[in-house]
């Protein structure tokens, strides 16, 4: 919603949205380092083609979830310093990748507990 409506010109609505975007991964982020920490890894011990489809989409998530907090923080700190130009261009990356992560965290989480889980 936040790119839509920096699209349409509606920044205050942009800025409420993002704001939003990041306190509620920041807190998701912070909620899943505590359950981790706590709990440890799930061992898919997936195999055939659910380990096809399961691993690749694992993988991009993870590697590009660590890209993305950086590039999150960079295009906010271009925000602070009202460096719009370099905010936009920065911006044009982090948010496919965001929501790629935002996407890929869904269905991996839905693969591994509720589509597939281990021992089933």
């Amino acid at each position: 919603m936040g790119w839509y409506f920096i699209r349409h010109g509606a920044w205050r609505r942009h800025m409420a949205c993002m704001i939003t975007a990041v306190v509620s991964s920041a807190c998701f982020l912070t909620g899943y380092i505590i359950y981790h920490a706590n709990a440890g890894e799930k061992s898919s011990g997936y195999t055939g083609w659910i380990a096809a489809i399961y691993f690749p989409i694992l993988a991009s998530h993870v590697l590009l979830a660590f890209v993305t907090l950086p590039l999150v923080i960079i295009t906010l700190v271009q925000v602070f310093r009202r460096r719009w130009n370099r905010h936009k261009r920065i911006a044009r990356w982090t948010i496919p990748i965001w929501l790629y992560v935002s996407v890929t965290g869904v269905f991996v989480y839905l693969m591994l507990y509720k589509w597939f889980p281990p021992g089933a």
